[in-house]
């Protein structure tokens, strides 16, 4: 035993004392997100960066520019590139120091899009456990040879304090590259289309993890800034607020990727808020407040005015097949109506999905393929300025009262107001002073729906589609469906 020890100790001295002969070498490093296969985005300043020793000089070359910087004194690096052209043509760049020189090869120019929040963004085509598959999956994979989308999926990673890195590769599209890496299909859909329309590269970062809430994805500083939220501010690295870890998800898998170049994010997460609302403070209360600070805050870190398009949440029986964590069919709506005041944040968008479920038993709806168009035509209309794009579906505007009768206005109706499959409008309902709701009779009448109840003969509001498991039948003539609302009372 003694001698085993003393020849382990020998060795480990001439090694000391070999590297110590021979320091090793300062190399510049680069993170895995600027790596081989990387799309750079188009049309704005571009960051790369890195480390180095403390004062290490370094070089990036890249389509005619040559950047020149110093490592800080923490061994942190960055250069600014300017504005690039869209390329399809694979571009190679070096980033050298004194005694290394990397080289990373197959860049695109074109589009870059970060896609994150929980399962129903992470959510692949197949094969994920305890789902069922993406509708017409085979079909889609099948068809995805794609070398101008690039996919970059980040390994899941909590942290108390930021991290320095992400794990993770980019990947050249192939069926058997979208397939193995468990890409989001919300978010390939999306990107397809971005680069089938505007006929670009596209570049698409997943970063999502399944059950989580919405405070671990958010920056810590941007809590502080809205008021309701001050209980999630200085807080200690690890420390919970309500249940859950603040910025323990944004630490090890958003700020990470800063300063990556971006053009937007897509979001569809809320489903684990909704099942703590009971559980503890907030819920739906301060759902709107958290997206405002999540959205700020990474538009803040990224130092841009991201454009940022998200899901609302598609209908499920919560109550029934979850009663332990939502006791009331009503808690989904006020989820609803949280998101839709979401809108109010500058650059944003909403998805609905109502019509997009066809089994209500099922938290995961498969249809993600409509749900990728649709975030797709919100960024080609909102962000690239397409014209002719049906993106918003009717939308509450006002309510007057007539006798007995409630009419109810509508922005976004498109092409006109009509009935998904030409029956009675369903799921609307009426109420009076006394507060009790009753189910309304609901027609069109040009850019108006007229409901009412021979129960109610003085209504004072209106409410549609306020239930966990609606699946109203009210859209625009464009196919996208009406929002479900609640109308103030007087």
């Amino acid at each position: 035993m003694h001698r085993r020890f003393f020849a382990s100790t020998c060795l480990v001295l001439a090694a000391t004392l070999s590297l110590g002969a021979h320091p090793v070498k300062a190399e510049v490093k680069l993170p895995n997100l600027i790596s081989d296969h990387m799309v750079l985005q188009a049309g704005q300043p571009v960051a790369i960066w890195g480390r180095a020793d403390a004062g290490e000089k370094v070089t990036v070359r890249l389509a005619g520019q040559t950047l020149r910087t110093k490592a800080t004194a923490d061994g942190r690096w960055k250069v600014m590139l300017k504005p690039l052209k869209p390329s399809a043509a694979p571009l190679n760049m070096t980033a050298a120091g004194k005694d290394n020189r990397l080289t990373v090869s197959d860049i695109l120019i074109g589009e870059v899009w970060l896609a994150s929040g929980q399962s129903n963004m992470e959510k692949p085509f197949r094969n994920q456990p305890g789902q069922k598959d993406v509708l017409n999956a085979e079909t889609e994979l099948a068809a995805a040879n794609a070398p101008q989308i690039r996919l970059f999926k980040v390994k899941k990673a909590r942290s108390t304090t930021p991290a320095a890195d992400v794990e993770g590769q980019w990947v050249i599209t192939t069926p058997e590259t979208l397939d193995a890496s468990r890409f989001s299909a919300v978010a390939y859909v999306f990107g397809k289309r971005l680069h089938t329309t505007l006929n670009t590269p596209v570049g698409l970062i997943d970063s999502t993890w399944g059950g989580t809430r919405i405070e671990p994805w958010t920056a810590p500083e941007s809590m502080a800034a809205v008021p309701t939220l001050k209980r999630y501010a200085d807080v200690k690295p690890g420390q919970k607020v309500d249940g859950s870890d603040v910025s323990g998800l944004y630490n090890g898998m958003i700020s990470p990727l800063v300063p990556f170049g971006l053009k937007g994010v897509i979001w569809y997460q809320g489903e684990s808020n909704l099942m703590t609302a009971g559980e503890f403070p907030g819920g739906a209360a301060d759902y709107t407040d958290k997206m405002e600070a999540l959205i700020g805050g990474w538009r803040r870190v990224f130092g841009q005015d991201l454009a940022f398009y998200y899901v609302q949440l598609a209908p499920h029986l919560y109550h029934v097949v979850r009663p332990a964590q939502v006791v009331s069919p009503e808690a989904l709506p006020q989820l609803w109506a949280a998101q839709t005041a979401a809108l109010r944040i500058p650059h944003t968008g909403m998805v609905v999905t109502t019509d997009l479920v066809d089994d209500l038993s099922d938290i995961h709806p498969r249809d993600k393929v409509t749900v990728g168009q649709r975030l797709a035509n919100l960024a080609l209309s909102k962000t690239y300025g397409q014209k002719g794009l049906a993106i918003n579906g009717p939308k509450f505007r006002d309510l007057r009262i007539e006798n007995d009768k409630a009419l109810i206005r509508f922005d976004d109706m498109g092409g006109g107001l009509v009935a998904r499959d030409a029956k009675p409008l369903t799921w609307f309902q009426i109420s009076g002073a006394d507060g009790v709701w009753w189910p309304a009779t609901a027609t069109i009448a040009a850019d108006t729906v007229i409901a009412s109840n021979p129960n109610v003969r003085q209504p004072v509001a209106v409410r549609f589609a306020w239930d966990e498991g609606a699946r109203p039948n009210l859209m625009n003539k464009e196919g996208l469906p009406a929002l479900p609302f609640r109308s103030p009372r007087p």
